[in-house]
């Protein structure tokens, strides 16, 4: 395992990381989440990554289980607050009220005294930016909360969490948790990647495999059992289009000459930016532990021609000239 820095931090993340988005708590089983973090754990993965919105609360209660006989000091555990968690108003946003509430249901949940990033899930409009910050800082202070960050913020929105902190002497926020991955780049490469060069903050980011279609597992339709074909996630459907498999394809020549699966290259190409500090992964089962970890073995094999090629199938580069 490689370990990056977060950002301009001295907290190392490993490169890869292990989520427990939509699986963890609902679709699989306890002790398929079980062996899978451990799968992850022994190949030298150290950060985790949940919410409390995942699978309505459950997902930090799997985790909570877990980690509850491994050494804490080991882990770097992070989660999320903002998505409405009930009927009641105040169950839901940035507001200090809903910060403070939501990290004590969170730390209760995963049986742990403190989180090493807590993540402001979206931008809240309805709740004033120096109020988010002043809790975050609070729950800093209080030793809840190692690093605050972001996920899904516009560069402008850090920026002014930053100018804020920096203002009134408050912890600033140390990392962004954005989309990422071959088929959505635009505001990662152009907007925060800069911003997170100017302002010193990690990237740890999500989707690498776009929902499964990097894997190449809907090349030829959609399989009984994946995540598409569930009745809760045909949502997704719309983001499969003949182009992106028509790309798929292309790319799993690549992986062929290289001597890895498509997945494993889609996930190694993020890692071509020193701002990604880890790329969440996910899993239903260890042997995709396994092989996603594999990815580690691809980034030296990434050479400016390699990379040249990938760029020309994907057609997708934001910083390529018109």
């Amino acid at each position: 395992m490689n370990y990056r820095s977060l950002g301009r931090s001295g907290l190392k993340v490993s490169a890869l990381s292990l989520g427990f988005w939509v699986t963890y708590g609902s679709q699989v089983g306890f002790e398929t989440a079980k062996s899978c973090m451990m799968a992850a754990y022994e190949h030298g993965v150290n950060f985790f990554d949940n919410a409390e919105v995942y699978a309505g609360k459950g997902a930090e209660e799997v985790m909570g289980k877990i980690i509850a006989d491994m050494d804490r000091s080991k882990l770097v555990i992070s989660s999320k607050l903002y998505w409405p968690m009930s009927d009641d108003p105040n169950d839901r946003g940035l507001s200090r009220k809903h910060i403070m509430e939501s990290v004590e249901g969170s730390l209760k949940r995963l049986g742990t005294d403190y989180l090493d990033m807590y993540f402001c899930h979206r931008y809240d409009d309805e709740t004033p930016l120096e109020e988010t910050v002043r809790a975050m800082d609070d729950l800093v202070h209080q030793g809840k909360v190692l690093y605050w960050g972001t996920s899904e913020w516009r560069a402008g929105q850090i920026s002014n969490a930053y100018n804020i902190a920096n203002q009134w002497g408050l912890y600033r926020p140390q990392v962004e948790q954005p989309q990422y991955n071959m088929f959505h780049r635009h505001r990662v490469e152009n907007e925060l990647a800069p911003n997170a060069r100017d302002l010193g903050y990690g990237m740890v980011v999500w989707s690498p495999l776009a929902s499964g279609i990097l894997t190449g597992k809907y090349n030829d339709g959609i399989p009984a059992g994946s995540r598409m074909g569930l009745e809760d996630m045909q949502w997704l459907r719309k983001y499969i289009t003949q182009e992106k498999l028509d790309k798929v394809k292309l790319l799993a020549e690549v992986a062929g000459d290289l001597g890895c699966t498509t997945a494993q290259l889609s996930i190694a190409w993020l890692l071509r930016l020193p701002e990604v500090s880890s790329v969440i992964t996910g899993a239903s089962r260890a042997e995709q532990v396994h092989e996603n970890m594999k990815a580690l073995e691809v980034v030296p094999k990434l050479t400016p021609d390699v990379l040249e090629r990938i760029e020309k199938i994907l057609q997708n580069d934001p910083n390529a000239e018109e």
